[in-house]
């Protein structure tokens, strides 16, 4: 029998059960679209989650409803139960990508089909050695009261032709599947396969090392029947439909068919790990240690590609910074094992995209864009990978603890993610104080919290002063998407620890509190002639806080809340704009842009998003043009409250991932083909009324996430005019018939050509400077020339000039000191240059240069031969170039 190849045995899954009337689903991405709680698709029921929580009935496809679902579904696993990224390329059989063969039943098969239809494929269709096969089944839980799995076990008996003394009993850990603390579950039946040769089998049963952890005989089938509903209160409730679930590890079977003990030897890596050992000039099979990495490699070049495809850049945050960890990791086995120093790993990605294109085509569609993302990635970590291998190799010697603070400069400074450090460790049989660098970790995260926390709130120990009728705080209703004033009634008031500032509570307010990037409102409560001027609203657990310019009057209980709406107007609009900006721009860049941070203020907007390089000024033409068009096209605002929060999943609406949403949120729409996104902020009735938008910046904040700042209505209208007047002064200045773009750019080569002269002829002059320096020069000791003295004019890098100069020209034994002041800015600047001979004897420059910049109250180094530093107080330079004899001296001596 020919030996089948993956794409073989994808199909013939996928075929088995067509023919058993599934509906045959495309793989969801591994970025989930519709649920934040989750980092990535790490299984294939995630899709079909609504239907096992009881929110569907069937799955909907081609237009007709599907009670049985199967397909290849892409997951990547970084932790949990069977997956560890430190063992992934170490043994031969844990991946972070994987694909997933499954197939589902909602509501209709249950146990016996699902068992039966799993043998048929194993041994009848793939042909399997049945003796080689165990199953699992539920022994039952005390705890939870329930029994054994007696029909799982009575159905493997009637409908298979498996042993009976291969059906084996395991507890709940092994043969209970949950889908969290929560929620559906049931027992479940997992195919094991035993691998090894006959002799083995004959001195040890199978059945001892299911379960075991023997990579020779190992799960490659799970078959869940899920048939309860799991409480709160922990208890089980029996589902009114039955459900199945299954997976089976596509990478792992493909090794079982063709008969390899590694999945890496299966057809599914080879040609991938053959391009990598040729990239490295490496044969992979010769050397365990560069058969690891050569793992490592394709392995994780996989997980990156379709992560970034699907939507996860790398970041320093959630799915961005797994995809960071991968793809790190990788690149330091190929710098450390396989000698690769420049980026490779991009290189990597058109295979794979070949590859996968008939089944996962997206990653093909996408592929110059991963490429562009895969190899920024590596230029970045590249330039300080070097550099942080070798500050790991000067603290791992001599100790068996790589230090909390080491880990943490490692990752603060160099990039290495703490998992990367502990690979590092123990591949020298060493361990890292892990718990001190969580604790480094915590207190830089509180640092930054601190930097940004909002420092005018009372602390909880000021009592509050409650209105008759009211002892406790409740939740505050919030009448602003609708009035921008309303009758309120006051609940309860008190001091805050900045004087003159109360924070005030009331039972309803039109003032919306700062959350979601937007700034709170301000205005005023007033009770009858007294007005509060309110500054600041923030919320907690659903009060409204008012921090007002004053007290409320005694007796008062009525008030009347009004906002700013010319800012409120104002705030809107720009709300509003953002959620047109995030449409256009992932219309433009793509569907990797996510929202990673905004600013919603009356004056200007903020949007911080994922992406990988610069704007162009080109593509912040064509963004700023749509967004324009679509203002320009009014469409109206659709705002939905209380929608439940699976409906506007299913809907598509946008979520920031990891943001908390309860069971109903509210979803602001324009136009469901174009902006649907969950939002609890204020926006305009229709886009119109934004009037113009116009971008003001484009910038970086961190490692593939760009910011960009804008400004609409009358802000964008004011730009407009300010730039349209300097055009129009330019033109002036140009004169007639000439292009001011032309005139400028002629202005600005004829001033660089200007400084070019001035600085040759200042360098002319610090040259003649220097002749009358060397004509003074003196000796120190022992034949050592000291040249010294004060550079007029000068700059650091005239000064480092001349020092180039000076060690070009001069013979052994000397050592200069130069300096020039600039009084009017307060500093002063030093370089010092030793010749070789001097250096062997001890005298250095940088050591040099910083001691005489104490003298002018700075500090400097460099390199042995030359070495610049500066300093604040210029009256001092003479004193430095004085000492300098008595410096040198010392060195030498020492």
């Amino acid at each position: 029998m020919s030996i089948k190849t993956a794409a073989q045995i994808r199909q013939e899954f996928l075929d088995f059960f067509a023919a058993k009337a599934h509906a045959i689903t495309p793989s969801a991405p591994v970025v989930p679209q519709d649920d934040p709680t989750l980092l990535f698709t790490n299984a294939g029921m995630n899709q079909f989650k609504p239907i096992f929580l009881g929110e569907q009935q069937t799955y909907a496809q081609d237009g007709r409803q599907w009670s049985r679902a199967a397909n290849s579904q892409k997951c990547i696993r970084v932790s949990g139960k069977h997956n560890d990224l430190e063992e992934v390329g170490i043994d031969t059989y844990h991946h972070t990508l994987f694909e997933m063969l499954g197939n589902w039943s909602f509501g209709d098969y249950f146990k016996e089909e699902a068992i039966a239809w799993a043998w048929e494929l194993l041994v009848k269709e793939w042909g399997l050695d049945p003796d080689r096969l165990y199953a699992t089944v539920f022994g039952g839980d005390e705890k939870d009261g329930l029994p054994v799995d007696d029909e799982a076990i009575e159905l493997w008996k009637k409908v298979t032709s498996i042993k009976p003394e291969n059906i084996l009993r395991f507890g709940k850990k092994d043969n209970f599947w949950e889908m969290g603390d929560t929620g559906p579950c049931g027992p479940c039946s997992e195919i094991h396969v035993d691998l090894r040769s006959d002799e083995e089998r004959a001195k040890v049963s199978g059945a001892e090392l299911v379960n075991a952890d023997d990579p020779r005989v190992m799960e490659i089938w799970n078959l869940v029947f899920i048939q309860f509903n799991r409480q709160p209160d922990g208890s089980l409730q029996k589902l009114p439909a039955q459900h199945v679930d299954t997976g089976m590890g596509f990478e792992r079977i493909c090794a079982v068919l063709q008969g390899k003990t590694s999945n890496y030897d299966s057809d599914v890596f080879q040609p991938l790990i053959q391009e990598i050992a040729a990239l490295a000039s490496k044969t992979y099979g010769k050397d365990e240690k560069t058969d690891i990495a050569i793992r490592v490699i394709a392995d994780h070049i996989r997980a990156v590609s379709f992560g970034v495809a699907d939507g996860a850049s790398p970041s320093n945050d959630g799915r961005g910074y797994v995809i960071r960890r991968i793809l790190r990791r990788a690149m330091r086995y190929g710098w450390d094992v396989l000698g690769l120093r420049e980026p490779f790993m991009h290189r990597l990605v058109p295979g794979i995209g070949k590859v996968f294109e008939e089944v996962f085509p997206e990653l093909q569609a996408q592929l110059a864009y991963v490429i562009s993302v895969v190899k920024a990635e590596e230029e970045s970590f590249l330039r300080t990978l070097g550099q942080g291998i070798s500050l790991f190799e000067q603290v791992a010697q001599d100790t068996k603890e790589i230090a909390g603070e080491h880990a943490f400069k490692l990752h603060d400074t160099y990039g290495f993610p703490i998992d990367l450090t502990r690979l590092m460790a123990r591949e020298r049989g060493l361990t890292v104080d892990e718990a001190g660098f969580d604790r480094l970790m915590q207190e830089q995260k509180e640092r930054a919290r601190s930097a940004g926390r909002f420092q005018a709130v009372t602390s909880d120990a000021q009592p509050w002063n409650f209105m008759p009728g009211h002892t406790e705080l409740s939740e505050t209703k919030f009448t602003g998407y609708d009035n921008f004033s309303v009758k309120a009634g006051l609940i309860a008031w008190r001091p805050t620890d900045d004087d003159g500032i109360f924070e005030v509570v009331l039972d309803q307010t039109p003032f919306y509190a700062e959350s979601g990037g937007q700034v709170a409102d301000t205005g005023f409560i007033r009770f009858g002639d007294t007005a509060l001027r309110v500054n600041d609203v923030r919320k907690k657990d659903g009060v409204f806080i008012h921090y007002t310019e004053g007290a409320p009057p005694q007796n008062s209980a009525e008030c009347y809340a009004e906002i700013d709406s010319g800012l409120r107007t104002e705030t809107q609009k720009n709300h509003t704009a953002t959620h047109i900006l995030h449409a256009v721009l992932r219309n433009t860049l793509g569907d990797h842009v996510a929202q990673k941070g905004s600013l919603v203020a009356p004056d200007k907007l903020r949007f911080d998003f994922s992406h990988f390089e610069a704007v162009t000024q080109e593509q912040l033409d064509q963004i700023e043009a749509q967004v324009n068009q679509k203002i320009q096209e009014n469409i109206p605002l659709t705002d939905e409250r209380n929608v439940p929060i699976e409906e506007a999943k299913s809907r598509g609406a946008m979520m920031l991932f990891g943001e908390k949403y309860g069971d109903f949120v509210r979803v602001v729409t324009f136009d469901p083909s174009f902006s649907v996104e969950f939002c609890g902020g204020t926006h305009v009735k229709a886009t119109g009324e934004i009037g113009y938008f116009r971008f003001v910046s484009e910038s970086s904040v961190a490692s593939g996430i760009r910011r960009v700042e804008a400004v609409t209505g009358v802000k964008a209208d004011a730009l407009l005019r300010t730039e349209k007047h300097i055009l129009s002064s330019l033109k002036k200045i140009a004169g007639a018939g000439k292009d001011p773009l032309t005139f400028v750019e002629e202005l600005l080569a004829e001033r660089k050509n200007l400084q070019r002269e001035v600085k040759a002829l200042k360098m002319e002059v610090a040259g003649a400077g220097l002749e009358q320096i060397l004509s003074n020069s003196e000796v120190v000791t022992n034949g050592v020339r000291l040249i010294k003295g004060v550079v007029e004019g000068s700059d650091m890098s005239q000064l480092k000039q001349l020092g180039y100069d000076m060690l070009n020209r001069e013979q052994s034994g000397t050592v200069c000191l130069l300096g020039t002041a600039d009084a009017e800015a307060g500093k002063v600047y030093l370089m010092a240059c030793v010749s070789d001979d001097l250096i062997k004897r001890g005298l250095k420059a940088g050591a040099l240069v910083g001691a005489a910049a104490k003298f002018v109250g700075g500090g400097g180094g460099g390199q042995p031969n030359l070495a610049t530093a500066g300093g604040k107080q210029p009256e001092n330079l003479s004193k430095a170039l004085e000492n300098a004899p008595e410096l040198i001296k010392s060195f030498l001596q020492n």
